[in-house]
């Protein structure tokens, strides 16, 4: 097993053409990762072909051994061949790296993390819009992780590569912590899966893996968030599918006197996602935009433009959804539900919902929403939980204007649609769960507390504006200055004497200390009754009770 304590260049060149070739054991199931509507989709592929221009470019300093010499010409390597997003700012790592060990004729730990330090501020530099979550995020713990191996033990080379790879496989799981678009997908960053691979693939050469490395595949880093549904926000949503994702615009600019900075100041406001790297003779460009012509245009007055790519990311994102429902496990009956809060989402979550439409009370999804919702799930058998009288009609337009099976389950209220969920039989078939679940809506009654917006005389209630009000089922039945006695007054003609169980999901606007008094308050007087307080973060209503 090697264990060198110092490396010299050849050693540096070829644990990372190992890197490159272990990273190209699992390009595919890398690209598979990405979830962003754009053709950077195919991070594995472009940071393979990155890679692999930077251990060619690697071989082109003769008989040098210099690691310094080495990694320069890795790092111009990348540059000239860096594929998508992924794969300049991979670029930018290798600069950075180059940048730490310039003049180094051999490394050790110590030098090692202080080049992965300065890849990490790089990389960070060379982002208009830096986006935690990402690849960025992976590389930086890797240089903590680096630097605090050689504060404590000093370390060798293998040594600060074993921290970095650890770093890097806890970073990259927790991603999808950082990243809402991963959460909901339910997978880690691709970007830094690959960086992971890359290093792994260096510290398994080091330490005499390299025969392992022909008869195994890398492992891909499990996302320690589990998957959640879709999560589509009503009415906002509404043409959110008009807007343009423009164009994937990548080229090469030569000429001398460049100055990368003024080039990104100039081209900040032309597009987004946008990266520009380089030195005074040559500049890598990335960047989504509307008007390629233009960003082209501007580029040819500072010089001689090379490698253009521009694709067309509409495409490919109408290419990259019909991909995903492929791939997607097809579920034979599915449950689309509407709710508001954070934790009313998670609560549907974890009952086993397929997507969440966000909507309710003053913010009612609208048809071309739910249908939206609907042709995103990959089941011809759709159950949705309108859970507000509001939104049952609108819900019920759906079934016309679609091929799909729709069955609207009439709730209107949110412990309506807790009860359905848990009456749900998986064996059981469509017909049989729509059945089940609308007879559970009678099982349950619904206390909600609000604030009136406005003065008023209603079902024989004289009510100030911001009184509280005490619903049940839709029916006001109690007013005071006071949420917690309206509370108490309006499940006490919920029939709690005979209840076994009430639920408090309190809303955004009271606090847990608050919802935590009510439950004593009630525990006090109905001391049979098991009472739950769930944090439901919706607007509104402070609270919503379910009584059963």
């Amino acid at each position: 097993m090697k264990q060198p304590h110092a490396i010299d260049g050849s050693e540096f060149r070829n644990m990372f053409a190992a890197a490159a070739s272990w990273l190209e054991k699992s390009a595919s199931e890398i690209d598979a990762l990405n979830v962003f509507p754009v053709p950077d989709g195919d991070t594995g592929t472009n940071m393979l072909l990155t890679m692999r221009s930077t251990i060619e470019a690697s071989y082109n300093v003769g008989e040098s051994t210099s690691v310094g010499a080495i990694a320069r010409a890795m790092s111009n390597g990348a540059l000239m061949g860096a594929r998508g997003n992924s794969g300049v700012i991979l670029s930018q790592i290798w600069s950075g790296i180059a940048t730490g060990l310039s003049n180094k004729d051999t490394i050790d730990g110590k030098d090692l993390a202080g080049a992965l330090t300065q890849a990490s501020e790089t990389a960070y530099k060379g982002l208009s819009n830096p986006v935690e979550g990402t690849i960025i995020t992976v590389l930086r713990d890797v240089a903590k992780a680096g630097e605090k191996q050689t504060t404590k033990n000093g370390g060798d080379v293998v040594s600060v590569l074993e921290a970095a790879v650890n770093a890097a496989a806890e970073s990259v799981a927790t991603t999808p912590s950082l990243l809402p678009a991963l959460k909901e997908a339910g997978v880690v960053d691709a970007g830094g899966q690959g960086l992971f691979t890359i290093l792994d693939g260096a510290l398994r050469y080091l330490r005499g893996e390299a025969e392992f490395m022909q008869f195994r595949k890398p492992q891909l880093v499990a996302a320690k968030i589990p998957m959640t549904p879709i999560v589509v926000t009503a009415p906002q949503s509404i043409g959110n599918d008009e807007i343009p994702y423009g164009y994937c615009t990548e080229f090469l600019l030569k000429g001398t006197g460049l100055n990368p900075e003024k080039i990104k100041r100039r081209l900040v406001r032309r597009g987004q996602s946008l990266i520009v790297v380089g030195d005074d003779t040559t500049v890598r460009v990335h960047v989504h935009t509307t008007d390629p012509g233009n960003i082209i245009h501007y580029a040819t007055s500072l010089g001689t433009v090379h490698t253009v790519s521009i694709r067309n990311m509409d495409e490919q994102h109408q290419d990259f959804l019909e991909m995903q429902k492929q791939r997607a496990p097809v579920a034979d009956i599915e449950v689309l539900a509407v709710a508001t809060g954070k934790g009313l989402i998670d609560i549907f979550t974890s009952l086993g919902v397929a997507g969440v439409i966000q909507g309710g009370q003053t913010m009612n999804p609208s048809t071309k929403d739910i249908l939206d919702a609907v042709e995103k799930l990959c089941s011809d058998k759709i159950i949705i939980l309108p859970n507000n009288k509001n939104i049952i009609m609108t819900a019920e337009k759906v079934q016309s204007l679609t091929s799909k099976k729709i069955y609207v389950v009439p709730t209107t209220t949110i412990p309506q649609g807790v009860a359905t969920l848990l009456a749900f039989d998986y064996e059981a078939d469509f017909e049989t769960n729509t059945e089940l679940m609308t007879e559970a809506i009678s099982g349950v009654k619904t206390v909600e507390i609000t604030r009136a917006v406005r003065s008023t005389k209603f079902s024989g209630f004289s009510i100030k504006k911001k009184q509280a009000i005490g619903l049940l089922d839709d029916t006001i039945v109690s007013v005071s200055d006071d949420p917690q006695e309206t509370l108490c007054k309006t499940l006490s003609k919920a029939g709690i004497k005979k209840a076994e169980v009430v639920t408090l999901y309190y809303g955004e606007n009271t606090s847990e200390e608050e919802a935590l008094k009510a439950k004593e308050y009630i525990a006090a007087k109905h001391p049979h009754l098991q009472i739950e307080v769930v944090n439901g973060g919706q607007p509104h209503y402070n609270y919503i009770c379910s009584v059963e």
